[in-house]
């Protein structure tokens, strides 16, 4: 039976809910098919790949004595990847990776030859490259790695994004040459016209999510984003007991779990998803047993975890080894930006988007409560780890919520 815990606004210091997977267990086996998915031979390639890049370096990796304190755990470290490849998030390592896998694959295929991105870097197959189309649906920091990767290795972009991306992200994108299309509907609405798109049109989607029929692109995706994981379980040092991870579609969530499960094994970290309580479809899934969407215009201030469809890929992974899921308020998101722009005394003041603290907020939300704080095995030996996956990709929503723009909080670490 599915253990679930629920607290309402009023009743609770942050309202939350928590549901805990019945169907997962530490001592549950890397099975062939999560293998096919992600494997150890797929990420050193998607390192060695990844590291030769221009502007590669591993991101920070902070820890936050006084923010621990407060929460009432032994440590917290921050991963922080707002400064990744220069886009403002980790998806960078995602989407880009993709889009050179696809145009070495389709430039091979067309030569006859194993065309590496070594040479596409150094514009051999020039006119290959640049009749190749690749597009994808985002909710904003998907699409900018997307459109990075392509105005990088030269092909050419066009990004699907829906009613509510706001104008800044949209012009982020087009910055880095890419055609933006806006739909109508919803996140998942806007996957669903860029798949038709590219069907009718002879492109390439290169999402980070997969659905029936689509399953191979994402891995390439999802085999990046490892890389943020393997940085930070180096720097570590040491096992933590708990990853809390805000999840959207599962690509980034399944990663990290993926990398932490063939590193670990049976001794893996308990791992706690998180999402916002009007896009909670892990949450809901985790419930069920099953992926069950989310309906409606998923209308939340964490744009990037604006998903209602688990993707099928993630959810092979994280049905088997993601401990339990967390739905939280836009407010909780907010609180969490401002404790870590103007953080405990000794921490490092930190620029986090909306989308980049759903875990953070939902470790918090777990310790005020006793029941869930129990259910997790949270308490003062806890070494909790966290992903910040975006810096402030949309600079003016950031400096509303916080109060201070990203220029001023760094200022305060320099």
């Amino acid at each position: 039976m599915t253990r679930e815990i629920v607290r309402h606004e009023g009743e609770a210091e942050r309202p939350f809910a928590l549901v805990m997977n019945a169907a997962a267990r530490k001592d549950a086996p890397w099975n062939e098919r999560q293998n096919d998915i992600l494997n150890d031979s797929h990420f050193e390639l998607a390192r060695g790949t990844i590291s030769t890049w221009p502007g590669y370096a591993p991101t920070p990796l902070v820890a936050l004595p006084g923010l621990a304190s407060q929460a009432g755990v032994a440590t917290i470290h921050y991963k922080d990847e707002g400064g990744r490849f220069g886009l403002g998030s980790f998806k960078a390592l995602g989407g880009a990776y993709a889009v050179a896998r696809l145009l070495c694959r389709e430039v091979s295929a067309q030569t006859g030859k194993d065309v590496g991105i070594e040479q596409i870097l150094a514009g051999h197959h020039r006119d290959k490259v640049a009749a190749i189309t690749v597009c994808c649906a985002t909710d904003g920091n998907h699409g900018r790695s997307v459109a990075w990767g392509a105005q990088t290795f030269g092909c050419r972009c066009v990004i699907f994004i829906h009613a509510t991306v706001s104008e800044a992200r949209e012009q982020a994108i087009e910055s880095y040459g890419a055609e933006v299309r806006r739909c109508e509907g919803n996140y998942d609405d806007s996957v669903r016209q860029a798949q038709e798109t590219a069907t009718r049109e002879g492109w390439f989607v290169v999402s980070d999510t997969s659905y029936p029929g689509y399953m191979e692109i994402p891995k390439d995706v999802m085999q990046g984003y490892e890389l943020m994981a393997a940085e930070a379980f180096d720097a570590l040092g040491e096992k933590p007991t708990h990853i809390f991870l805000q999840t959207g579609v599962g690509g980034m969530a399944a990663a990290v779990t993926a990398q932490a499960k063939r590193r670990w094994g049976a001794e893996r970290p308990l791992i706690v998803l998180a999402d916002p309580d009007l896009s909670a479809c892990w949450v809901d899934s985790f419930r069920s047993g099953a992926p069950t969407p989310v309906e409606g215009d998923l209308d939340t201030l964490m744009a990037g975890l604006a998903c209602g469809e688990v993707s099928a890929l993630a959810w092979e992974i994280l049905k088997d080894h993601g401990d339990a899921a967390m739905a939280l308020p836009d407010d909780a998101a907010v609180e969490m930006m401002r404790r870590l722009a103007e953080p405990a005394e000794g921490d490092t003041p930190i620029v986090a988007g909306e989308s980049a603290v759903a875990g953070l907020a939902g470790l918090f939300a777990a310790m005020a409560d006793d029941e869930a704080r129990a259910t997790l095995s949270l308490g003062p030996q806890s070494k909790v780890l966290v992903f910040g996956t975006e810096g402030d990709t949309d600079p003016a929503l950031y400096t509303e919520l916080v109060g201070a723009d990203a220029a001023t909080v760094r200022e305060r670490a320099a």
